[in-house]
C-alpha cells in the first residue's frame, strides 16, 4: 500500500450536521462516542508514525460529520493540529468529508489554506424525493453545484451515494450513479443502506413503513452500477459500511450490512458476466471459466456460491474455474 492510499482517520460524529438524516447514527457507524478535537489529531498522527514511521506519510481523514458546517473555530484547530506534521511531511495531505450545501467560496479557500486535497461529498441521491424522505436538506442540485465548485478549486472529488434509501428505486439509484459519472469525481464510495439502531429508519421499519434493503438486493443493484463506473474509469473505493464491532454486535438491525459486502458485489459482476456469455451460447452439460488468477476466488463466490448457481440455473452437471494470466482483471471466457 502506497502513501496515496494509506487513510488516518479521525471521527467528529454528527459535528456540523444540521439535519437528522434518516439512516444515520454516526456513533453507532463510526464505532466512537466522543468527538475529536486537537489532542485526538495529535493522538492519530502519534499511531500513525508507531504503525508506519516517520518516513511513511498518510492522508490524515476527518470522517463522520460535516466538517465544513462545524464552527470555523474548531475546524481550525483540527486542522491546525496537523500543520506540523504536514509540513515535516508525515502525513501528505488532509481529506475531510462534508455536505452539499456547505461548501461556498469562503470554506474552500480556508480547507486549501490548511493543506486540504480532497473533499468527499455526501451527495447519497441524485432524486430530490429520496433525498426528502431521507432528510437530507439538500437537493441534486446542491450537489451538482458544490462539485463543481470543490473541482474548480482544484481539490480531489470524492462523492457518496447510497442505495436503498427510503423512495429509492433500482431505476433511480442507476440514474444516480450516471448523474454522479456526469460529474468526473476522482473516486465513488458506494453505500447500500443499513438499518441501524437507534435511527428514524430504524423506526420506519419497525412500523413496516419502510421495507429493508437486504443483501441480496444491494449485491444484485450494485453489481449494476459497479461496471458502470468501471467504463467510464473511475474508481470505486469502498462499497459498504466498515465493519464495526458495535454494527457487528447488533446494530446494524437489518438491512444491507455484511463484513465483505464489496467482495459479493464483485463477485456477482463475474457471475453476470458469465451468465450472459451461457445464455447466448447453446446449451452445454459442462463449461470451463477461464478468469484471471486474481479472480479465481470471486468467480467461485463464497462458499461456491456461484459455481452452485451457474448449475442450477443452467442444468449444468459441473463448473471448473480455470486462471489464465492472459486475461485482463475483469475478463471472462468461456470454454
Amino acid at each position: 500500500m502506497n502513501a496515496r492510499e494509506r487513510i488516518l482517520p479521525v471521527f467528529v460524529p454528527h459535528l456540523g450536521c444540521p439535519h437528522a438524516c434518516v439512516f444515520c447514527n454516526q456513533n453507532r457507524i463510526t464505532g466512537q462516542e466522543k468527538s475529536a478535537d486537537a489532542q485526538t489529531v495529535y493522538a492519530a498522527l502519534q499511531r500513525c508514525r508507531t504503525l508506519f514511521g516517520r518516513e511513511s506519510a498518510c492522508q490524515l481523514a476527518f470522517y463522520g460529520g460535516s466538517f465544513t458546517a462545524i464552527p470555523v473555530s474548531l475546524q481550525e484547530e483540527l486542522l491546525g493540529a496537523a500543520q506540523e506534521a504536514l509540513q515535516q511531511g508525515e502525513i501528505d495531505s488532509i481529506r475531510l468529508s462534508t455536505r452539499p450545501d456547505a461548501i461556498d467560496d469562503a470554506v474552500l479557500a480556508r480547507m486549501k489554506h490548511y493543506g486540504v486535497k480532497t473533499v468527499e461529498l455526501g451527495a447519497q441521491s441524485m432524486d430530490d424525493e429520496v433525498l426528502r424522505l431521507s432528510g437530507r436538506g439538500h437537493t441534486a442540485a446542491e450537489v451538482v453545484s458544490a462539485s463543481q465548485a470543490v473541482q474548480r478549486a482544484g481539490f480531489r472529488l470524492i462523492l457518496q451515494m447510497m442505495t436503498g434509501l427510503p423512495g429509492d428505486t433500482p431505476e433511480k439509484a442507476l440514474k444516480t450513479a450516471k448523474q454522479i459519472i456526469a460529474l468526473h469525481p476522482d473516486g465513488v464510495r458506494i453505500y447500500p443502506a443499513v438499518i441501524v439502531r437507534d435511527t428514524a429508519l430504524f423506526e420506519l421499519w419497525q412500523a413496516g413503513t419502510y421495507r429493508e434493503h437486504t443483501v441480496e438486493k444491494a449485491v444484485s443493484l450494485c453489481a449494476q452500477l459497479l461496471p458502470l463506473f468501471d467504463a467510464a474509469g473511475i474508481p470505486v473505493i469502498r462499497l459498504g459500511l466498515n465493519p464495526t464491532e458495535d454494527l457487528s454486535a447488533g446494530a446494524a438491525v437489518a438491512g444491507a450490512y455484511h463484513p465483505a459486502l464489496g467482495e459479493l458485489v464483485k463477485s456477482r459482476v463475474l457471475r453476470n458476466h458469465v451468465e450472459s456469455l451461457l445464455t447466448a451460447q447453446p446449451k452445454k452439460r459442462e463449461v470451463t471459466v477461464m478468469v484471471h488468477p486474481s479472480k479465481v476466488s470471486q468467480m467461485t463466490g463464497q462458499k461456491r456460491c456461484n459455481i452452485l448457481w451457474l448449475q442450477e440455473h443452467f442444468s449444468l452437471s459441473a463448473v471448473k474455474i480455470v486462471a489464465s494470466g492472459d486475461l485482463k482483471a475483469n475478463e471472462v471466457r468461456i470454454l
